[in-house]
């Protein structure tokens, strides 16, 4: 049987005590399974404990069952497990944040509450859904929320990328308030250093939908906090906030006669002082931060 990815199968530990070595880590988590690998990451001078590490389990249930023991308490000390980001994922300012909410893109009309919840049921206890609706016509707007009671489901589910909701293929990713999204943009201006996750690189940038996605105008991406660095690709650490903004802010999501809709050839789809839930200005230039520009 073939091994499931290593980005599925590790786990970030922060909060280490500095007395905590690799045997000891390694002890307490191999009560929910085999590990292939663990680590405490080191001063490179010091060798000092930089109080975080990683465990790699053998499977994803493993960590599964890992995840649903929390909290855990190694050498006196409550730890922070939380679900590895692979490198080329960690360098997105904000791939860390811990948030219990969830945004799904590709919500097609034929879609309703209890298809979101027989599928998303299965990750965790959901707090609360919304299909978000056009005021005025009632039409779906192509977009929700998927609350959960913990930021664990939210984690694996944006690991997993790939969704397939009433047979409509779904976009998701952690959602992100408006004032968030602002803290996100003032945070995005020249901080470096310690920044980054994964490979050291500073924090900022911009990150959008790839080339080919469906579903544009709704990722607006910030920078924390963190460790600095990762192991073998991997990174970690609390901090950072990214998602989607508040859904009064989307116009129509997935139509393309909207305030702002699916670009095409890196155009914005209105003018930077048009109308519509932005209403221009500040709101606009964070707006197109939020697409992935750089304003």
């Amino acid at each position: 049987m073939e091994r499931e990815k290593e980005q599925f199968r590790k786990l970030f530990i922060g909060g280490l005590s500095f007395e905590t070595t690799e045997e000891s880590l390694r002890n307490y988590y191999e009560q929910w399974g085999k590990l292939t690998d663990c680590v405490v990451m080191r001063d490179p001078a010091s060798k000092r404990s930089r109080g975080f590490g990683f465990v790699t389990f053998s499977s994803m249930a493993e960590v599964d069952a890992a995840m649903a023991a929390r909290p855990h308490s190694i050498d006196g000390r409550v730890v922070e497990p939380k679900r590895a980001v692979a490198r080329e994922e960690s360098g997105k300012p904000g791939a860390h944040v811990t948030v219990k909410k969830l945004f799904v893109g590709g919500i097609k009309e034929d879609t309703e509450e209890h298809h979101l919840r027989d599928y998303f049921e299965e990750y965790g206890k959901i707090d609360t859904i919304e299909i978000i609706t056009d005021r005025q016509s009632g039409k779906k707007r192509g977009f929700g929320f998927v609350t959960f009671d913990d930021h664990d489901p939210v984690d694996k589910i944006v690991l997993q990328k790939y969704h397939t909701i009433n047979g409509h293929n779904a976009e998701v990713r952690k959602a992100l308030s408006r004032q968030e999204m602002q803290e996100v943009q003032s945070s995005r201006s020249g901080r470096g250093g310690n920044f980054g996750f994964g490979d050291s690189r500073g924090g900022g940038g911009n990150f959008g939908p790839g080339p080919g996605s469906n579903f544009r105008g709704s990722d607006g991406y910030g920078s924390g906090r963190g460790f600095g660095d990762g192991y073998n690709g991997y990174g970690g650490g609390p901090g950072g906030n990214y998602g989607s903004g508040n859904y009064n802010d989307f116009g129509n999501y997935n139509q393309q006669p909207s305030n702002y809709g699916p670009m095409k050839s890196g155009n914005f789809g209105g003018s930077r002082n048009m109308g519509g839930p932005y209403g221009g200005g500040a709101d606009i230039e964070l707006l197109l931060f939020a697409l992935g520009f750089t304003v």
